[in-house]
């Protein structure tokens, strides 16, 4: 049995036609418009920049509707944003001084003299310690306190994020106006602590 070029043009045709009638979106009740704000139980959720309250705060109970409350809120935000600079100052203070420690760690494995002494090395320990590879040792203690930090420093990072998603402009001007405040009262300990490592 041959198709003809008509008869296959049809049936292609044909086939689109009832497919068509599948694909096609019927109506469930739900607005899927992506023009204006999203109705939300506790408030609007609006897709510009503005400055009106009612915006969810990371959780669903924290839904500042008040300008008291966008006070409190906006001293909040911009008391983490400083909690944040804190906590990547004293990160990078402790670097500074774990990789002091680890030095002095890896000196005493290799029972060579700590950093600062005159080395004294017999000629066969000459080749292996010019070959050693400079990565750190594990030390537990440290690894995983930077650990710990790092993570912390993240989720306060995450958490600024989806504060920001928000669109809310007083969140957003308190979060950056605390992160730069805490970079101008605690930056200089981490410059410091990388300048001096």
């Amino acid at each position: 049995m041959s198709l003809r070029p008509s008869s296959l043009l049809s049936l292609l045709a044909a086939l689109l036609a009832s497919f068509a009638s599948l694909t096609r979106a019927h109506s469930n009740g739900m607005d899927m418009s992506m023009d204006g704000a999203m109705d939300l139980a506790a408030g609007q959720m609006l897709p510009y920049l503005h400055f009106t309250p009612g915006d969810i705060v990371l959780f669903y109970g924290w839904v500042p509707s008040s300008k008291s409350a966008m006070v409190g809120t906006c001293i909040g935000l911009f008391l983490l944003a400083l909690v944040e600079r804190w906590i990547a100052a004293c990160r990078a203070v402790m670097e500074s001084h774990w990789r002091l420690r680890a030095k002095i760690a890896q000196a005493d494995k290799m029972n060579l003299p700590s950093p600062g002494e005159k080395p004294v090395l017999p000629s066969g320990r000459l080749r292996d310690t010019v070959t050693l590879r400079n990565a750190p040792p594990f030390i537990p203690a440290h690894d995983l306190a930077r650990g710990v930090l790092h993570a912390v420093q993240v989720a306060m990072q995450f958490a600024f994020m989806l504060i920001v998603m928000t669109f809310q402009v007083s969140f957003i001007l308190s979060i950056v106006i605390g992160l730069g405040a805490g970079e101008t009262l605690f930056g200089r300990f981490a410059s410091h602590a990388a300048l001096h490592g």
